[in-house]
């Protein structure tokens, strides 16, 4: 069940609707909005009704949510969730574009990098310091060297940094690099000892879809870094596995509709892992924001052919820039901005 506390309500309201919770054995899970106080009673939900809460002083409704997700769906949060990424809005009237390579090899490389992601017109920067790859023998990230020339090359301009927590260990080292916001893999996506130590960080998390995850897999994946009490959560659709050979994946574009209906949650797109070739990207691209896709996660080289990791998919920096026009008129479409 979900309690949405009124703006007016007092902390005493709060409390007392708590204390509600409790006295009948289930547990809180307390989200602040900047309007409103959300409270989520986890557990036995049939000993709850509605017209319990509702009757309280500072409740403005309490809903029964049935699906197995109940923190992430639509019905606690229908205006849709805007995560606050130093301050750069994520979710909303705006659309965010999260560029840069897939792997950071060289300090000079991430520095051509960011210069060109932000003179596209992106407000973020994406780069991979840990990277898990099909073979063991192939590039694996310079790790933490990686992130310090990340932040290097970002702070330069001022943009927040995406990349790739793969192992719970590093948590803390992602923390004391001041990592603005971060993803978790497809290969990751149901890992869920690390799903709940995300869930207990105050820093948004890109959850990306398992190559071959459902939607309501995805959503339960969302819900245990919500439990956790983090309810700055991004999904991001990457493409899924079919038979198809003709490219790397399959962009699930219905995806995005159904993420609308289903969650409050942000929703990316990652064209460049779904295409897997630089010629698909910018289509991709314009079907997902013309579909209701909140940001795209874009792949950008200074030099795509001596990219030391999925070359064939990162545009250079004019092509960036060229996509980003193109963008810019398909979201003036929909009524957003770019």
């Amino acid at each position: 069940m979900i309690i949405v506390m009124s703006p007016t309500a007092s902390p005493a309201d709060l409390d007392t609707v708590v204390a509600k919770i409790r006295d009948a054995g289930l547990t809180e899970h307390i989200s602040r909005g900047s309007e409103r106080t959300i409270i989520g009673a986890i557990g036995d939900e049939r000993k709850l009704s509605e017209q319990t809460f509702e009757q309280m002083t500072g409740v403005e409704r309490a809903i029964h949510i049935v699906k197995p997700y109940k923190l992430v769906a639509r019905e606690g949060h229908p205006a849709g969730s805007i995560i606050d990424i130093r301050g750069i809005k994520l979710g909303g009237s705006e659309i965010q574009v999260i560029a840069g390579p897939c792997s950071v090899e060289t300090q000079e490389q991430m520095k051509l990098a960011a210069t060109g992601v932000a003179a596209a017109g992106c407000r973020m920067m994406r780069g991979g310091a840990f990277k898990p790859r099909t073979s063991p023998y192939a590039f694996q990230g310079l790790g933490v060297q990686g992130l310090e020339f990340f932040q290097d090359a970002a702070r330069e301009h001022d943009m927040p940094i995406v990349t790739e927590l793969m192992d719970v260990r590093m948590l803390n080292t992602f923390l004391e690099h001041d990592v603005d916001v971060i993803q978790i893999g497809a290969r990751n996506m149901q890992n869920f000892d690390l799903l709940k130590e995300v869930g207990r960080v105050n820093k948004p998390v890109i959850l990306k879809r398992g190559l071959s995850a459902t939607i309501s897999e995805w959503l339960m994946a969302a819900e245990y870094i919500a439990a956790g009490g983090n309810n700055n959560i991004i999904l991001c659709e990457r493409g899924i596995r079919t038979f198809e050979t003709a490219y790397r994946n399959v962009l699930d574009v219905t995806a995005i509709p159904v993420l609308k209906k289903e969650t409050h949650l942000p929703v990316l797109v990652d064209p460049s892992h779904a295409g897997g070739k630089a010629w698909m990207v910018p289509a991709l691209s314009r079907a997902a924001i013309a579909a209701g896709a909140d940001g795209l996660l874009v792949e950008m080289h200074p030099n795509p052919c001596e990219a030391w990791c999925d070359a064939d998919q990162a545009l250079t920096p004019q092509e960036l820039n060229d996509l980003m026009d193109s963008l810019r008129l398909i979201a003036q479409a929909v009524g957003r901005s770019l």
